[in-house]
């Protein structure tokens, strides 16, 4: 029981590796905040921050080693959420 205690999925260079990708990211979406992008402005935001969410459950939450069931619910949690933002978008456009 106390090997399994010791026993990390990913090593230290690999998660220092991801924050410093998220670092980076982070630092892009500062970046990009200062520029007028028009139109583009929420979809670039949206597009870093899922990026981002992206290395934080599948490296720091360890999604990406668990089974197939969780994988399947996460994989419904977010399609309802993208229907939900979806409404939300076309409400907002077509008032």
């Amino acid at each position: 029981m106390d090997s399994q205690e010791n026993n990390h999925i990913l090593s230290y260079t690999k998660l220092a590796i991801i924050l410093g990708i998220l670092l980076i990211l982070t630092g892009i979406t500062v970046a990009v905040s200062y520029r007028d992008l028009g139109f583009f402005n929420v979809p670039m935001a949206l597009a870093i921050a899922c990026t981002k969410v992206t290395f934080v459950l599948l490296f720091f939450m360890h999604l990406k080693y668990e089974g197939p069931i969780i994988n399947l619910s996460f994989i419904g949690t977010i399609s309802f959420l993208f229907i939900m933002i979806g409404f939300t978008f076309w409400d907002v456009a077509f008032r």
